[in-house]
């Protein structure tokens, strides 16, 4: 071969693997986008894009790509749409998943496939406990949490017989146990739901009929602003007070059934009054980028799993192809959040404190979320002791 077609292979394979090395890290979000719960999947998407913004395209100094699909609420289109990303786009970092039976569906095979998972919203008790998986992380709460904090708040409010309500899926089922768990009173009723269910007269019916002192509800999205109009229409909010947790009174929910909501107890892990530097920073970027459209929880904790993927790509930039070292980089991280204070229990879920929210009107007369007291302080999950993780 002459030097000349030595010197341009030379230098095609140098601008070949110049271009391999600036392509971006792929990161698989799959996410409910469609129907009444589709704003759940559209505020995580965003607020983990936002982030990405914020860094002008990067996360912890990597050039990163987030791939979007849509799974409908439907389990076996998440799972088609994860052996897609695995086997077609080698897609190695995932996230993005709404609700526990359609996560259910997907995140096995993820990580079957040596692939990373964290969960930016549902942590069902599987991958808590002694099932815990090394690529399984969770930047938003183990499930049950919700459900604890909520009980927790009711016992506090000294609130002796209970009506329980939830959609009955694996979340929802969960999120029951977890408030008995804390709430340690008399559970006079509990009654399960459809996922696409729009009218509950007959869960009204069935409230008033058992004349309990608080009502407990998980109905997340679209399915939580119709059971709240409901519940006022009857003119049960008068007469029963609630206590929920934020999947069934985020601040979209709160300004969509307005008076509604009032009087109605919330506990969350976030909220946008929160007082710290990631929070302030997330609020006035979100609000720069879509004006007044309501932050919800759902966008705090998108925000967030990419700050979490971003501190373990920090920490080691080899894991922009190394999952292993993508894992050791978010265990060995300092990871900023919008909640404040974050740490990792022994199965990579959080520890961190709950607070009682209440609804009441803004300066603007709309109804808004305002953070009240601390209900939980460095809580983990009832699941973490059971987890133990292989020696590496």
């Amino acid at each position: 071969m002459s030097c000349k077609r030595i010197l341009a292979a030379a230098t095609l394979a140098l601008l070949a693997g110049t271009a391999h090395a600036a392509d971006p890290l792929k990161i698989g979000m799959i996410t409910t986008l469609s129907g009444p719960a589709g704003y759940l999947g559209q505020d995580i998407r965003d607020g983990f894009q936002l982030a990405i913004d914020q860094n002008k395209g990067q996360l912890g100094g990597v050039p990163v790509e987030l791939v979007v699909e849509d799974d409908s609420l439907k389990p076996g289109n998440a799972r088609q749409i994860a052996d897609k990303m695995l086997s077609e786009q080698g897609i190695k970092v995932f996230t993005g998943m709404v609700f526990a039976n359609v996560a259910f569906a997907a995140v096995p095979e993820i990580l079957d496939n040596d692939a990373l998972y964290v969960s930016a919203n549902t942590a069902s008790a599987t991958f808590a406990g002694k099932d815990c998986h090394p690529n399984y992380f969770v930047s938003s709460w183990q499930d049950d949490s919700q459900g604890e904090s909520a009980g927790a708040l009711a016992r506090s409010l000294g609130y002796k017989k209970a009506f329980l309500i939830a959609p009955n899926y694996q979340a929802g089922k969960e999120t029951m146990g977890a408030f008995k768990r804390f709430y340690k009173g008399e559970v006079v009723g509990e009654t399960y739901t459809s996922l696409d269910q729009t009218d509950f007269a007959s869960e009204m019916a069935q409230i008033r009929a058992a004349m309990p002192d608080v009502v407990y509800e998980f109905e997340p999205g679209g399915l939580g602003i119709a059971f709240m109009r409901q519940y006022q229409q009857s003119g049960l909010l008068k007469e029963i007070p609630m206590v929920v947790h934020p999947a069934s009174l985020d601040q979209v929910i709160v300004q969509a059934v307005g008076d509604a909501a009032s009087g109605v107890k919330v506990t969350s892990h976030w909220n946008d009054d929160l007082d710290n530097p990631v929070n302030k920073a997330f609020v006035a970027a979100w609000r720069a980028k879509f004006g007044d459209r309501p932050i919800t929880y759902y966008a705090a904790q998108g925000y967030d799993a990419a700050l979490l993927i971003g501190a373990g790509l920090e920490k080691d930039p080899a894991g922009a192809s190394d999952v292993v070292a993508l894992r050791k980089g978010l265990l060995s991280a300092e990871i900023p959040s919008v909640r404040g204070h974050f740490k990792f229990g022994p199965n990579q879920h959080p520890v961190q404190d709950w607070y009682s929210l209440k609804a009441e009107k803004g300066a603007d007369g709309k109804m808004v979320l305002k953070t009240d007291s601390k209900v939980l302080s460095a809580h983990s999950d009832s699941y973490a002791a059971e987890c133990k993780m292989p020696a590496e």
